[in-house]
């Protein structure tokens, strides 16, 4: 992603950033950078509400269906819808030089990791703790990656936010109840939301970096998932028999890849283009809300009053990023 150094601070954009639909055309007015600058984190907040009802989505699949197979068609396919609607802008990406080559190749390992650990999270530890995990984590590895790829400075007033959002995934993790309805497997679940953490952190990072030398946000989106699916549809192939056996089961498919895989991550590129990737992925700590409510009201899954304190040291993280 974009490091913090490089968003001038008079107009909230990266340095050398496409515009999401591409540039302006020759001779036309550019249009106001200040109204566009407001829209990504409106965007990124849209995108993350959309992803909050994956687990929710997933929890009506048929009980044979595994989370691999879940998690693999929400990408796999999504992530191919992702490329179609990119079209030959994302074969451009990987004719954009080997740096851009080498950022949508790794962000396509990343995206063909997180669907799997992700699902697998919430399938172990229950909905609202695997995503609270995953999600809460996120912003942690992102800036380490801004700091140590590109220099960032990681401040004071982060630390104490960081400290205090690790308290909110302990305390979350240790007195959430969704696991024992779920997978059963708390401590499990809970290392692989680190690892879809740390996943997300990776191709948000490297979808940045395309965005930053040139290409359009629709492109970069549609070049990383499409190399995901490259992974992903083989690994559904072999695992989506219970999941397709059902019309229930095609229906979750086909929402987890439309909606919160496809829709969702056309509105978080475009907002990926106006914000920098820390941002992103702290902005992104509003999907743990909504699947925490939805994971209580819908699921039936319950939050001791720790877990919930924790749910608000995630927000008290958001809220120091942007104070």
């Amino acid at each position: 992603m974009r490091s913090r150094a490089a968003v001038p601070a008079h107009t909230g954009l990266p340095v050398g950033t496409a515009p999401a639909d591409g540039p302006s055309p020759s001779g036309s007015p550019a249009p106001s950078r200040a109204p566009r600058a407001a829209s990504g984190p409106l965007l990124v907040l849209a995108a993350a509400a959309l992803w909050g009802t994956t687990g929710t989505a997933a929890s009506f699949a048929p009980s044979g269906a595994s989370s691999l197979s879940i998690g693999a068609a929400t990408m796999g396919v999504g992530g191919l819808l992702t490329l179609l609607i990119a079209g030959r802008s994302a074969l451009g990406v990987l004719r954009g030089g080997r740096a851009t080559l080498l950022s949508a190749l790794v962000g396509g390992l990343a995206v063909a990791v997180y669907p799997l650990v992700f699902y697998t999270s919430m399938a172990w530890a229950g909905v609202a703790t695997g995503t609270v995990i995953t999600i809460g984590s996120a912003p942690v590895f992102a800036a380490l990656l801004e700091r140590v790829l590109d220099g960032t400075r990681l401040t004071a007033r982060w630390t104490t936010a960081t400290v205090a959002a690790a308290a909110g995934c302990c305390a979350l993790a240790l007195t959430g109840h969704g696991g024992a309805a779920a997978g059963g497997n708390v401590p499990g679940g809970v290392a692989l939301g680190l690892l879809a953490g740390a996943s997300y952190a990776v191709y948000t990072y490297c979808g940045a970096g395309v965005i930053r030398a040139g290409h359009s946000s629709r492109a970069s989106m549609g070049a990383l998932f499409g190399l995901g699916a490259l992974v992903l549809l083989p690994v559904f192939a072999a695992t989506g028999g219970p999941l397709l056996g059902e019309g229930r089961g095609i229906a979750v498919a086909a929402y987890l890849a439309v909606v919160p895989m496809c829709v969702a991550y056309v509105l978080f590129g475009a907002g990926l283009a106006r914000v920098s990737a820390s941002q992103a992925t702290t902005l992104s700590l509003f999907e743990p809300v909504v699947a925490a409510v939805l994971g209580v009201a819908v699921v039936g899954e319950r939050l001791g009053a720790w877990a919930w304190a924790g749910r608000e040291d995630q927000q008290a993280q958001e809220d120091q990023r942007y104070a």
